[in-house]
């Protein structure tokens, strides 16, 4: 690879996780991931959810941006 580059980090995503959380949480399971990919990603950026104002901005940012791709929003589970 070109370490020329910044290394911003790793993100690692489990299979078996994503497809049993997007099923007890009544998600698409394509759009699971595009949020755990979206949320690894703001991470990585600077992004946290460790105080309360802090999920809220990181919460806002991961809608707009699933919003845009034209997925749902990650924090709505379905009834």
């Amino acid at each position: 690879y070109d370490d020329t580059e910044p290394l911003y980090g790793d993100v690692v995503i489990c299979a078996p996780v994503v497809a049993r959380e997007a099923k007890e949480q009544g998600k698409d399971l394509l759009a699971h991931y595009a949020h755990l990919t979206l949320h690894a990603a703001l991470h990585l950026q600077g992004y946290d959810h460790e105080k309360k104002r802090e999920a809220e901005a990181m919460e806002a940012r991961e809608t707009a941006l699933m919003l845009k791709l034209r997925y749902p929003a990650p924090y709505l589970v379905s009834q």
